[in-house]
């Protein structure tokens, strides 16, 4: 994938009508990314990666919906973790695979 790659989504929220967006970039990835998960959603414990809640805040602002899950993770460093699902459906229109 090259930053300047870009593809254009056909975003529909539910009850909402559609519109198109065109990512690249670490936006486009996090999108392809949720797409891909389903309704399983993504967590940076499975999906590692920087900066994932500005990503989704950046999806979010376009007007891509997403709920955040908050969930609880054990082990030496005990705590809670943010897992993303997309609430959307979203369909490329032009620029590749997801």
């Amino acid at each position: 994938m090259t930053r300047n790659h870009k593809t254009v989504y056909a975003v529909t929220n539910p009850n909402e009508h559609s519109f198109n967006l065109t990512l690249n970039g670490r936006n486009k990835w996090v999108l392809d990314e949720l797409v891909k998960a389903g309704a399983t959603g993504c967590t940076l414990i499975n999906n590692p990666a920087p900066r994932w809640s500005a990503y989704i805040h950046n999806l979010r602002e376009f007007g891509v919906k997403i709920k955040t899950v908050t969930e609880q993770h054990g082990g030496n460093f005990g705590g809670h973790h943010a897992r993303y699902v997309l609430i959307a459906e979203v369909a490329i229109t032009i620029g590749g695979a997801a």
